[in-house]
């Protein structure tokens, strides 16, 4: 089994209990973050009606609530949502939330939906687990239209630059683990949490890489002591 397999394995074992994992391990703050990406998004795009937003490692449907919510909350006529994600045992929970909404099985780097024809991707907490990450980049410029954004939201590497960052990295690496593997009995799978960030990207290196496939960034943010990040890129 391949590296991107397992991951998909992982996140089929645990997707039973992932919502009540998230909401405990992030206090809740997740959701402000979730909001905040959802609200700057339709403002950079500014437009009243939207045709399509694809919701990439979509998971159990998080992310595709808030866009929903916050279309109709700034008066936005969003027509059309899509959940993708390689993981079935995630989209059956999210099917049960949603199901008005189409859910397509795949990964991110090869997606079965036509040129040119979203408005907004997102990716929330989940281009870290995406084997071929520049092949997904390229594919999110190919879906999108014209000025379409790609809306990013992770936890990136950063620096520990402060007494602060510390404590995060103590809460992520020996709290979270335990914590997560007693939610969902699966201490593995909140113990490659961690791990993944560690070995992942800094936002700057982030950004190059949508850069390389056409996607320019406009918008980086850090949220909670740089715990979470959002970039926010434009297909040019």
């Amino acid at each position: 089994m391949g590296k991107q397999e397992k991951i998909v394995s992982m996140f089929n074992d645990i997707a039973g209990t992932y919502d009540v994992a998230n909401r405990v391990l992030s206090m809740g703050i997740d959701k402000s973050w979730r909001n905040k990406a959802c609200n700057l998004a339709y403002k950079f795009y500014d437009k009243d009606k939207i045709e399509k937003i694809v919701d990439v490692a979509c998971g159990t449907g998080d992310m595709i609530e808030f866009w929903k919510k916050i279309a109709k909350n700034n008066g936005i006529e969003l027509k059309n949502i899509v959940g993708v994600d390689p993981s079935v045992g995630m989209m059956d929970v999210a099917r049960v939330k949603l199901p008005e909404v189409e859910f397509i099985e795949a990964g991110a780097a090869q997606m079965p939906l036509d040129s040119d024809s979203a408005d907004i991707i997102s990716i929330s907490y989940g281009i870290r687990n995406v084997v071929q990450r520049q092949e997904a980049f390229d594919e999110f410029a190919r879906v999108l239209k014209k000025d379409g954004l790609v809306v990013i939201s992770e936890f990136t590497k950063n620096e520990k630059n402060s007494p602060l960052d510390y404590v995060t990295d103590f809460y992520m690496n020996k709290i979270l683990p335990t914590l997560g593997g007693l939610i969902s009995r699966n201490k593995e799978a909140y113990t490659y949490l961690p791990n993944s960030i560690d070995e992942f990207l800094t936002t700057e290196n982030l950004c190059k890489e949508l850069k390389q496939a056409g996607l320019e960034p406009i918008h980086t943010q850090a949220f909670s002591m740089n715990i979470s990040t959002l970039i926010i890129a434009r297909k040019l």
